[in-house]
């Protein structure tokens, strides 16, 4: 019901919205525009000269509002404004976690993990033993584990894919679980400063990775897929999580990844494009989007489209896709250079 007050009021004087990115309001006003990004009942504005303070007195009229001018703490977020880009981080957010856990004091490890081994018996995230008992609930493993995933999300995708592993056993956690989260801190001790910074000027080249842990769950025959996608040479979307079909090959948890990671590319393309054409940034056509994948076999189905199915049915082969999704899939370097 907020939403609609709110999109309402702002639709009447002349927003434009979109249903691919419904809380992004953009008003264009000659050679001048202003965006609103709206979460919930906090909103951050991005104009060009003159329009703050119009779009900002136009919101007070209907609603009671406090102006922090230029932002510099959103949602957990601390965003610094330096010379040449801005650096987004959550340093104040990790410091309390740590001190909330104890964890404060705790010595520094140079890596969230140990390396996995695919025998059942030996692997060190492997689920509740007979011998073994579940922890009691005075030790805060589930806050430990919402936490977690609340950096990972948003300014930390180095802890993704454990935070998402121990994620897992939250109904049936062990002592042998909780340490590896207590692993998870002492690395966030040591990286706690560390942030995402976004250059200026900013280059509009968007790039894209796609990989895939074949029986990454040797416990339930389950692969992980993860990709991630930057702009100007910086993160700005990511994402580990199991999947939910058991593959039959390291090649077909390959093309499973690739199908997750062109769904997020044609999504961010959208948005990209629908915000630039409503402040008339850019009217020429988009150049391709890259997503690097490192399987050569999954390359070669891809690129000659004889393989289709549920899961890759809407990839196109890279001809078609030049045209029209323009989604690239090309091999590294290194790995052409190897199969030569």
């Amino acid at each position: 019901m907020w939403y609609n007050l709110l999109s309402e009021y702002l639709l009447k004087e002349g927003y434009k919205n979109d249903s691919i990115c419904p809380c992004i309001f953009i008003k264009r006003t000659g050679p001048e525009y202003v965006i609103i990004v709206v979460y919930v009942d906090d909103h951050n504005i991005i104009e060009t000269s003159g329009e703050l303070t119009k779009a900002a007195e136009y919101l007070k009229k209907e609603f009671e509002m406090k102006d922090f001018r230029k932002t510099k703490f959103c949602l957990r977020f601390q965003i610094e404004h330096l010379k040449n880009g801005i650096l987004i981080h959550q340093n104040v957010y990790t410091k309390k976690l740590l001190k909330r856990f104890y964890m404060d004091k705790s010595h520094l490890l140079s890596t969230p993990m140990v390396v996995r081994t695919l025998d059942v018996e030996k692997d060190p995230f492997r689920p509740l033993d007979d011998d073994e008992e579940i922890l009691c609930p005075e030790v805060p493993y589930l806050s430990a584990i919402g936490a977690l995933l609340f950096l990972a999300s948003h300014t930390r995708p180095n802890i993704s894919f454990l935070s998402n592993l121990l994620a897992r056993y939250s109904s049936c956690p062990t002592r042998r679980h909780w340490n590896w989260v207590k692993q998870i801190f002492r690395y966030l001790q040591g990286i706690k400063d560390m942030g995402l910074y976004y250059t200026i000027p900013s280059e509009r080249n968007l790039v894209g990775f796609a990989d895939a842990g074949y029986l990454s769950d040797p416990h339930t025959g389950l692969s992980q897929t993860g990709y991630v996608f930057t702009s100007s040479n910086t993160v700005i979307s990511w994402r580990s999580v199991k999947q939910i079909m058991s593959a039959t090959s390291s090649n077909h948890a390959e093309i499973l990844a690739i199908h997750e990671a062109s769904q997020e590319c044609v999504w961010l393309r959208n948005v990209i494009q629908h915000n630039r054409e409503s402040c008339r940034i850019s009217s020429s056509e988009e150049d391709p989007t890259i997503v690097h994948e490192d399987n050569a076999t999954c390359i070669a189905q891809l690129k000659d489209g004889y393989i289709k199915g549920d899961s890759n049915k809407h990839i196109l082969p890279s001809s078609s896709l030049m045209t029209r999704r323009k989604v690239v899939i090309l091999l590294f370097n290194r790995f052409v250079q190897a199969i030569a």
